[in-house]
């Protein structure tokens, strides 16, 4: 799977789900500013990581995924579902590299603030990436695992499909498999 942009997407949407996604994050960002200003950036930097617009974007990509297939003549509840679980597997791997973005930050800071941004940058581009990667190995390695055992016919299938066969080689004594 190659990643990339489609500006065409936004073409989809509605001005008033930008407007959405847009005033939630300001607001949610604005809130984690008075907890920082009230508790100190300790406590601030925690609420640094809330996915101030994930949850608009998840109902939004679902809500468009589900429009697409209805539009198509299909359903398109489950595939909508399937949509937004995506992203949010991807937030889930995103957090990830912002945890090394947050150790690479931490780690180089006091020596020189423009270098610790943009090595942080690096390790979260970095990390998010091979998070990524691995997760859609193992994913697809599950899937072909899955799909050649449930191709697989079981001994009794074979038996009731093909009694001949299994007839033949259970008197020659060789067996079928190498």
């Amino acid at each position: 799977m190659i990643v990339k942009i489609s500006l065409s997407s936004l073409k989809e949407g509605h001005w008033y789900e930008y407007l959405v996604r847009f005033v939630l994050g300001g607001a949610l960002t604005a809130f984690t500013g008075m907890i920082s200003s009230r508790f100190g950036p300790s406590v601030g930097g925690l609420f640094l990581a809330l996915p101030a617009i994930f949850c608009a974007s998840a109902t939004l990509i679902q809500r468009h995924e589900e429009r697409r297939k209805r539009e198509a003549g299909l359903r398109g509840q489950r595939r909508g579902q399937q949509a937004a679980a995506l992203d949010a597997a991807g937030a889930a791997l995103g957090s990830i590299g912002l945890l090394g973005f947050a150790l690479a930050f931490t780690l180089l800071a006091e020596r020189h603030a423009p270098m610790a941004f943009a090595a942080a940058v690096g390790a979260w581009a970095i990390i998010s990436i091979a998070a990524w990667s691995v997760w859609r190995r193992t994913r697809v390695s599950g899937r072909t695992r899955i799909f050649r055992h449930s191709c697989a016919p079981s001994a009794k299938d074979a038996q009731r499909r093909f009694p001949n066969e299994q007839a033949a080689t259970k008197s020659s004594g060789h067996s079928a498999d190498p």
